[in-house]
């Protein structure tokens, strides 16, 4: 990467912005968001929509994007993708072949999240790149140093086992607390991620 596109890439905050169980589980075994779905969302849909406004692409993995396709019913259904992504890109993170829902601008891409981090950048424009999920191509950011932020909605609900909230060991030098609030029955902490060190 250049000095320039560095400085470029710094001005775009990419941030994991995500909903975990009280337990730190954000889908089940199944990856199944039904836990989360059956809280009232009234408090968190309207925080939800003011954070999407400054974002300018969105990066997730093959599971979340398969459990979109599945619970929207995507492939039959391609505008209900508009509705919450509208044309801003979508980069999928994926070893496998996926389904393209119609229209949508979807970009598959494979291998390390950091030789794809200039294009996502570029897709951005000067806006925000939203992690969406999951937990371990969150981890993969903040493993490159290029995860700014870590925003966690913690929900009234637990589960005895699923898919983790953020499965790296990340010690408290580099987790900086920057916002507690609370948005209806939910807690949402916000966290600033420095960059790793030589010794992590």
């Amino acid at each position: 990467m250049s000095e320039a596109s560095d400085s470029v890439a710094r001005m775009t905050r990419a941030i994991f912005y995500t909903a975990s169980t009280l337990n730190g589980f954000l889908a089940d075994d199944a990856d199944s968001l039904s836990w989360l779905l059956s809280i009232p969302q009234d408090a968190a849909t309207a925080d939800i929509a003011a954070f999407t406004e400054k974002v300018g692409v969105f990066v997730e993995g093959s599971s979340t994007y398969e459990w979109l396709l599945r619970e929207e019913g995507l492939l039959d259904h391609p505008e209900r993708w508009q509705q919450f992504y509208g044309d801003r890109p979508t980069f999928v993170f994926t070893s496998r072949e996926l389904p393209r829902v119609p229209g949508a601008d979807i970009r598959f891409v494979r291998g390390p999240v950091r030789e794809h981090w200039d294009e996502i950048v570029a897709a951005a424009g000067a806006r925000d790149v939203w992690i969406v999920g999951g937990g371990d191509l969150a981890g993969q950011f903040a493993d490159e140093g290029l995860l700014d932020d870590i925003v966690v909605t913690f929900a009234p609900a637990t589960l005895r086992s699923g898919r983790p909230l953020l499965p790296r060991d990340l010690g408290h030098s580099r987790l900086e607390l920057t916002g507690v609030r609370q948005a209806g029955p939910f807690a949402e902490l916000t966290y600033r991620l420095s960059p790793p060190t030589g010794g992590e």
